[in-house]
């Protein structure tokens, strides 16, 4: 279970921290703080487009920390971690530990900073955050939600002996409260099973599941089923399996894509074979849309924030041309009517600049939002969409299924798909020309022979790391079109290298390009990888088939 749903409930003692979880904070007269609160998770672009409005308007020190701690929780809740990191920080600035109505705010911000390290695998980050949090926290019920959080990224960080130890003195202090009691027990059990797999963590574990369905607590049922799923894996696959089917039934029950994309990733691993296909087909369609989610979030916060402030300069620069206007009008009073005439003229001149300047910075904001969509899906072309294509191909024309080794795929698919935003190149230590030749040889079977000539070792010397990455998806998408449409049976790969250029040769005896061939998203991202690495291409059209020439110099410039 992913670690910003293992402590939603802290999140959302984050939410009401700074307005109606305590009654001892003084009620603040803010109307547009108010306006955001009443969108706030019906409609968080409008709550958010609010709070935005206080935290660049508002006086009261207090209401702007307020405004900044919700946009920090609803940028993280839609997968912008470093966004909100950036606005809980901002939030901090304006509070004082000192001042008592602060302190519920920088519990918040703290406890939630936490849960973004959480996300992000900072451990050490983490901890020091909730430690922070909890001098801030007076209630017991919220002290036991932050050591909770603390124990789950004890356990997280591998440190099981401190995560037991937090989780044998929350079991103590929450007996009457079953529904941290239960979480208490499934976390703990869980914790001495993951220290040692011998451990009969069973009975607990069913327990805590069944306190929670007698509370009928939702979101703990998820946990519960996870944790039971993955205690069976090894030594009752059917248990494991049904224990999954339940997950599942309860994350779509409460509308959960994340959640329920995961339980998906853990069904195609227990389940046999012929159910593998509907999994994964609502698996690639639920990572697409999450990811495109989180993207558009992203996106619609950057423009918030910066239509606000392009408001505010104006504003601003308006205040400031009016005042210059009364004070000439004030001590050039005989000079009237040549000063409306020049105003009137510096007016439409500022107007037209301005108009034109709106235009300028409109234009290459779109310009910089496709940027950024293009590259964007051409990383999840790239990852996803090719990434399961290989994986189905598997599926359907090797033998016997290896589980582990789909599993191994699938979990790499995921842990890359899931940031992909942020996601850098990485290198295999597999030498290049081997991982070329399995590349190729992954898309033969029965019906189609895939032979290879040229590619040995010494032909990829001098190539750098941008080059290979290039090349591996060139020849990637170039497989997948003649899987997808060639219907050849015969594929040859030919490499050679003269002086300081290297030359692919492809041919297929496939169907060939049809006469009103038009480029798909394939074959424009690999037209503009030949293009990133200084190269050229060309197609053939013999009687049957496909022939393509591509060639690029092997050693690039820095």
């Amino acid at each position: 279970m992913r670690p910003l749903y293992a402590i939603l409930l802290m999140l959302f003692s984050g939410l009401w921290a700074c307005k109606s979880k305590q009654n001892a904070l003084q009620p603040i007269s803010a109307p547009t703080l108010e306006k955001g609160e009443s969108f706030f998770n019906n409609n968080n672009d409008s709550a958010f487009y609010y709070f935005n409005l206080v935290a660049t308007s508002a006086t009261d020190s207090l209401v702007i920390a307020m405004a900044y701690t919700y946009m920090g929780i609803i940028q993280a809740y839609e997968g912008d971690h470093y966004g909100g990191q950036e606005s809980l920080l901002k939030s901090l600035t304006y509070l004082h530990e000192h001042r008592n109505k602060d302190q519920e705010c920088l519990s918040s911000d703290y406890h939630e900073l936490g849960n973004i390290c959480l996300n992000l695998k900072n451990y050490e980050a983490a901890i020091d955050y909730y430690r922070k949090a909890l001098r801030y926290i007076k209630d017991p019920d919220d002290r036991a939600i932050a050591l909770n959080s603390i124990a789950l990224t004890y356990q997280k960080k591998g440190d099981y002996d401190q995560a037991i130890n937090l989780y044998r003195s929350l079991l103590v202090k929450n007996k009457e409260q079953k529904k941290e009691y239960a979480r208490a027990l499934s976390n703990y059990a869980r914790t001495k099973w993951l220290k040692d797999p011998s451990y009969p963590a069973a009975h607990e574990l069913k327990h805590a599941l069944q306190i929670r369905k007698d509370s009928n607590d939702s979101r703990g049922l998820n946990a519960s089923y996870a944790h039971l799923s993955d205690y069976y894996s090894s030594s009752m696959p059917d248990s494991a399996l049904y224990y999954a089917e339940k997950r599942y039934g309860i994350a779509r029950q409460m509308n959960s894509p994340d959640d329920e994309a995961e339980a998906l990733a853990k069904l195609i691993t227990l389940s046999p074979p012929k159910l593998l296909k509907p999994y994964f087909i609502r698996y690639q369609y639920l990572t697409d849309s999450i990811q495109t989610a989180k993207n558009a979030a992203k996106n619609q916060f950057a423009l918030i924030r910066y239509e606000a402030a392009k408001n505010k300069a104006d504003n601003l620069q308006l205040q400031k041309d009016n005042a210059q206007k009364e004070n000439q009008l004030i001590v050039q009073w005989f000079m009237l009517v040549l000063i409306i005439l020049i105003s009137i003229s510096i007016g439409i001149f500022m107007i037209q600049r301005y108009r034109r300047r709106r235009q300028q910075i409109e234009i290459a904001s779109r310009q910089a939002i496709q940027e950024h969509q293009l590259k964007t899906s051409q990383k999840v072309h790239d990852v996803v969409a090719n990434g399961l294509y290989r994986i189905m191909t598997d599926l359907e024309y090797k033998g016997p299924v290896d589980k582990e080794s789909l599993v191994d795929k699938i979990e790499i698919l995921y842990e890359r798909s899931r940031d992909i935003s942020y996601e850098e190149p990485t290198i295999s230590r597999l030498p290049f020309h081997e991982r070329i030749e399995d590349l190729l040889s992954s898309f033969g079977s029965d019906d189609t022979r895939v032979l290879i000539f040229g590619n040995g070792p010494t032909l990829w010397n001098h190539a750098n790391a941008q080059v290979q990455i290039e090349v591996e998806h060139i020849l990637q998408e170039l497989m997948i079109n003649m899987k997808k449409h060639s219907q050849g049976h015969s594929v040859v790969i030919k490499f050679e290298r003269q002086n300081n250029q290297l030359h692919i040769h492809y041919t297929d005896d496939g169907i060939g390009l049809p006469p009103q061939f038009k480029y798909g998203n394939g074959l424009r991202n690999t037209e503009n990888r030949i293009k990133r690495i200084g190269g050229q291409y060309k197609f053939e059209h013999p009687d049957k088939g496909l022939k393509m020439h591509i060639s690029f110099p092997i050693a690039q410039p820095s």
